[in-house]
């Protein structure tokens, strides 16, 4: 539904009805121009874009009314235009010619009935902006797009209606003045496309929010006073409200431990992998999932201000502050547009006062041959091929683009921002150490610990069992089995008495680890976790588990280094982890101990201090920072939020393709600008002749005919020039 657009002073929000907007404040702002700001749907008047609502979309958002009229008006300018290009290049396609067939009045009016409704209904909302762009004196691409087919079809209208009042020397053979209809067409669809793939682009972005939404709970336990519990919706808890978390279900809202001890996996916004032990008095977050344990929560913070929401509202701002490339081409139209304005009425007005008779029939034609080579069809290709052809070829390194935006910004980062776990690291914990007092068997004793740890739930059993396995040790039945939450396991496999814990167990077991303490330090200091192994009194070994880095990260950040960039890490691990990572790494810089929201806030600041800032990331907490970045650069094996977040994916999650990315951003950058000039270097010498320049020397004159060839060729050039990125060498 559309309301009447405000004036520019009114910028608050007003509350629409009818769906989807029933009930919420919706204020429109312009993608491109974020100072545009409306009270209802419509375009930018300065670029003439669609506005986007601020609000952040809900989980039952529909389909976004203007991609349903711009899919409507494209599907019906296709089954117009495809018939449309036969007729008119009938001769010179395989078969009996159609002018064999027609007769030329039959096959002009033929061409003028198919031509009509695209070039009217189709191509309306371009008329529209067309029109917003001169009453507000900001000329753009919509302005450029107007004046092309409205000229484009408007002169072939009058030639296919009122073909006598054009003199002799513009009729062809048989005595036809030739009629343009197809390019009409053909521009009107091909923009339409355009609009299409590019509204559904910026939806995915919706698509994302509306997943992050969904991770959150629909309903939480509320304790009442009587000690019963009640299941409430999640918009009724309050602060200060105690809900009670069973094991496997998500922590409904921030909030803090009040009774019970559990493990919490919060990788869903931490990113790491090892879940954390809670307890009374510590914090948890929203949206979190419990482990084993039992867990009474005091509400801290609800509704817009839980963590989660925090998130989403990043993401939805940040991604609204991006600026397409499009922007290129709209600056050089705004000057391109009134010099060929101008150009057209001097020359209408210089032969209507000094040419040959017909006086107005000739000024008239060529004022026509002008706006005509000024037609805009290869400005509109020139970037929209390039971008094409680059995607495509991205997709084939295993580099995806989300949108043309991050194929212009990615050749100019000087700064890589890169999350540690499932980004440099494997993501997922595995067994990397293991460290034997002397004398003792390490596959009897591995085959110990992966007997007792199979009965644990816990996720650093499973890299301990799966490790174990992976280097020959075999499973045994366990006689008995304690989980000590927050300190280990202790059972009896095959007769005798083994522990797997951390110092606290050993200290409540009054075992001391001796000489392998000092192991278990170093251990920690390079980031693992370290478990003590104890067999019947005797700390036997030393386990240490950590997740590892990937095998082409040592390479990636060398190639990096080598195209001049700085890289960061940041990350919500522990200082030490993340420094011991680096160290091995060379990694610049360590921003460590960081939640989602402080991530995109670091982001910031880097950018404040004037850098161009990518940031690579593979789980919803690296989302509000991925949206921050100039370039998001997200994981394919990561979570789709952060993948919809990003302007680029790397489908094997290796960061080599960020320099692959790199290259191809460069080239393309390149191939746009050719083709902009290649847009209008045809153009800009055609005028004049277009003009009538070369009459006074030559007796020549340029027709409509020859004006729309060279705007043909120049279109050729686009693309013929584009698809030369599918050669390109990275």
């Amino acid at each position: 539904m559309y309301f009447p657009v405000m004036g520019d002073g009114q910028r608050h929000a007003r509350r629409a009805t009818g769906p989807p907007y029933e009930g919420r404040a919706v204020e429109w702002t312009c993608p491109m121009h974020p100072e545009i700001e409306r009270a209802a749907p419509g375009s930018c008047p300065k670029c003439g874009m669609a506005l986007e609502p601020r609000t952040v979309p809900s989980e039952e958002d529909e389909e976004n009314p203007e991609l349903r009229d711009m899919t409507r008006r494209f599907w019906l300018a296709a089954a117009f235009t495809v018939p449309l290009f036969i007729v008119s290049m009938g001769d010179l396609l395989p078969g009996e010619p159609i002018s064999q067939m027609l007769s030329p009045r039959a096959r002009t009016l033929i061409e003028l009935a198919l031509a009509t409704p695209v070039c009217l209904w189709s191509a309306w909302p371009f008329y529209v902006r067309f029109a917003q762009s001169l009453k507000n004196r900001s000329l753009n691409m919509f302005t450029l797009i107007g004046l092309g087919v409205s000229v484009a079809y408007g002169y072939s209208l009058v030639a296919a209606l009122a073909p006598q009042i054009f003199p002799e020397s513009f009729r062809g053979h048989g005595g036809q003045v030739a009629v343009y209809f197809e390019a009409a067409g053909v521009i009107v669809t091909l923009i339409l496309l355009g609009q299409v793939l590019e509204l559904r682009a910026r939806g995915r972005t919706g698509a994302a929010i509306r997943e992050l939404l969904g991770l959150a709970p629909k309903t939480a336990r509320r304790i009442r006073e009587d000690g019963s519990d009640e299941d409430i919706s999640l918009d009724a808890v309050h602060v200060g409200d105690r809900l009670r978390v069973r094991p496997g279900e998500k922590v409904p809202v921030d909030g803090i431990v009040v009774t019970g001890v559990s493990t919490v996996d919060e990788s869903m916004v931490t990113g790491e992998a090892i879940p954390v032990v809670k307890q009374d008095g510590d914090r948890v977050i929203g949206a979190t999932v419990n482990g084993t344990g039992m867990l009474v929560v005091r509400a801290e913070k609800v509704g817009t201000d839980t963590l989660l929401s925090r998130i989403v509202a990043m993401v939805a701002e940040a991604q609204r502050s991006r600026a397409p490339i499009q922007k290129l081409a709209d600056t050089v139209s705004g000057y391109f547009v009134p010099i060929v304005i101008a150009a057209a009425a001097l020359t209408f007005m210089i032969w209507g006062w000094i040419g040959p008779e017909p006086r107005m029939a000739h000024a008239l034609i060529n004022a026509v041959a002008v706006l005509i080579i000024a037609c805009p069809c290869a400005l509109g290709l020139a970037t929209p091929m390039s971008i094409m052809v680059a995607m495509g070829k991205g997709a084939g390194l295993g580099v995806l683009f989300k949108d043309a935006e991050a194929i212009e910004v990615m050749r100019k980062v000087d700064t890589l921002v890169v999350d540690k776990t499932g980004t440099l690291t494997a993501g997922k914990p595995a067994l990397v150490t293991v460290e034997a007092a002397p004398g003792v068997d390490v596959e009897e004793l591995l085959s110990a610990a992966a007997s007792l740890e199979r009965a644990s739930e816990h996720p650093l059993a499973e890299a301990i069992v799966t490790g174990a396995l992976e280097r020959g040790a075999s499973i045994s039945p366990t006689d008995s089995f304690e989980s000590r939450t927050g300190r280990g396991v202790i059972g009896r496999v095959a007769g005798r008495t083994i522990a797997l814990g951390n110092r606290k167990m050993l200290d409540e077991m009054g075992v001391s680890a001796g000489a392998l303490a000092e192991h278990a330090d170093e251990l920690r200091q390079e980031g693992q976790t370290a478990m003590f192994v104890v067999v019947d009194g005797s700390v036997d070994a030393i386990l240490g588990v950590a997740d590892p880095i990937k095998e082409s990260t040592p390479d990636a950040i060398a190639a990096l280094h080598g195209e001049g960039l700085r890289v960061v890490m940041l990350t919500g691990d522990n200082r030490k982890t993340a420094d011991a990572v680096a160290a091995r790494l060379s990694i610049d810089e360590v921003i460590a101990e960081v939640l989602p929201d402080e991530k995109a806030v670091a982001i910031k600041r880097l950018q404040e201090d004037g850098r161009v800032v990518a940031m690579a990331g593979d789980g919803i907490n690296d989302a509000p920072a991925l949206a921050q970045a100039d370039v998001g650069i997200a994981m394919g094996t990561g979570t789709d939020v952060a993948i919809e977040s990003a302007g680029v994916t790397l489908v094997k999650g290796d960061l080599r393709g960020i320099v692959r990315a790199r290259k191809l951003s460069r080239a393309s950058m390149r191939n746009i600008k050719q083709n902009l000039f290649f847009a209008f270097i045809y153009n800009s010498l055609g005028v004049p002749i277009a003009a009538g320049a070369a009459y006074p020397v030559f007796g020549l004159l340029l027709s409509p005919m020859l004006a729309a060839a060279a705007m043909s060729f120049s279109s050729v050039s686009v693309i013929a020039n584009s698809l030369r990125l599918r050669r390109l060498e990275i």
